[in-house]
């Protein structure tokens, strides 16, 4: 009976597992036929043709029963093809083999946990993503980890894990997505609980308003946060949110009476906390917007005062020492801006303005050079603004859309 010996490599977790060698011997076979199976899985694994390569696995499996880099491959190729329980049995089967074969814990754990065995999986996929020695099996382990924590009622775990993903994957899609949901599951947990404990608190009021704000239901709002005042007059930020409504309502109808709305509201609230540099900064705006440039100036300089990496108050500043025809200190102002946040177009653009008021044209073109760079680069939807959107960003002005 003759004996050959023959190596492929084999890459048994398609999205990253590891690369495996796998070295047979046919007995009682013609020689060539495992071979042939062999070279064939492998490439149709290469092409993406994971049907055809399914078909030379199970055929190489049954002619070597004992090889377990077969069964892990196999294994491999039957999870991606959401066939979860022979992955399942096939992974396991290629542990049994040979327990030392890397990664097979992990993948024993995603197709337990597609499978819905939440418990059994978890304890693998927590293994999984502490070995940090394979970033994509750590990230499949991760994301299956969100969804096993999730069944189990372990929110505080999911949202852990995510916040982990998040630092370890910070720019993957997927994973942005999945977190995303995990922290949004969390906060209506939260909120669910808040609820059931004290539903007519002030904190429940609060939640109400900003839901409501969220989904631009104007009133029901402006009631939450005005119920809010009544069980505490001077509680701080209350007055700031009603603001921020009545502005949001006035951009959308241009009704007067909202902008008056929303001016008395800002003063009410510094009035309450000198120190709430968001009012002032929102207050300079819309006298900004109505051409009292002294008491703009005023309000903008109180909020860099108080905050002086007040990036957007900056930029606002700028823009009034240009209107009154102050471009020094426009400068000054607007380099600190740009240093603070130098992706800011609207800054860049100012600065400009601002130099070549002053008649420094290297710097005019400096400046103008980033402003065109940035503007032209990122798209205007991807602009980043201030988080949550708790303050208006700056604007462009309308020559510099031309």
């Amino acid at each position: 009976m003759s004996q050959k010996r023959f190596s492929v490599v084999l890459a048994w977790a398609l999205a990253g597992w590891c690369v495996l060698p796998i070295a047979l011997r046919a007995q009682n076979n013609p020689e060539q036929e495992s071979e042939r199976y062999a070279e064939t899985g492998q490439r149709e694994l290469a092409e993406g043709h994971f049907d055809a390569a399914q078909a030379a696995f199970e055929k190489l499996a049954k002619l070597n029963p004992g090889v377990a880099e077969v069964h892990a491959t196999l294994a491999a190729i039957e999870y991606k093809q959401r066939e979860f329980d022979s992955a399942l049995q096939e992974a396991e089967e290629a542990q049994k083999l040979k327990p030392s074969l890397p990664r097979l814990d992990s993948l024993i754990g995603l197709s337990l946990s597609e499978l819905g065995r939440f418990q059994e999986a978890l304890p693998r996929l927590e293994k999984g993503f502490r070995d940090k020695s394979d970033p994509e099996v750590r990230r499949m382990c991760g994301l299956q980890l969100l969804r096993t924590y999730t069944n189990l009622n372990r929110d505080s775990d999911a949202v852990e894990t995510a916040l982990a993903l998040n630092r370890s994957y910070p720019d993957d899609p997927e994973v942005l997505y999945e977190t995303g949901r995990i922290y949004g599951n969390y906060a209506y947990v939260i909120m669910t609980r808040l609820h059931d404990k004290d539903p007519g608190s002030i904190w429940m009021l609060q939640a109400q308003g900003e839901a409501n704000e969220a989904q631009k239901n104007y009133d029901a709002a402006i009631t939450a946060f005005n119920h809010v005042l009544v069980l505490d007059p001077k509680r701080p930020g209350i007055h700031y949110r009603i603001g921020r409504i009545y502005l949001d309502r006035f951009r959308e109808a241009q009704k007067a009476e909202d902008r008056d709305a929303a001016m008395r509201e800002f003063s009410a609230e510094l009035a309450l906390d000198p120190r709430n540099g968001n009012a002032a900064y929102e207050l300079a705006n819309m006298q900004v917007d109505m051409g009292d440039f002294a008491k703009a100036r005023n309000l903008f300089e109180n909020a860099v005062k108080l905050y002086p990496d007040f990036e957007e108050a900056l930029v606002g500043l700028g823009r009034v020492d240009l209107e009154i025809h102050q471009p020094a200190e426009a400068v000054t102002v607007l380099k600190r801006a740009t240093q603070l946040r130098p992706d800011d177009d609207v800054a860049w653009y100012r600065l400009s303005l601002a130099q070549r008021a002053v008649g420094n044209r290297q710097g005019q073109a400096e400046a103008m050079a980033e402003f065109r760079k940035i503007h032209q680069t990122i798209p205007a939807t991807l602009k980043r603004t201030n988080a949550g959107e708790e303050i208006t960003p700056q604007k462009l002005d309308s020559e510099a859309k031309q």
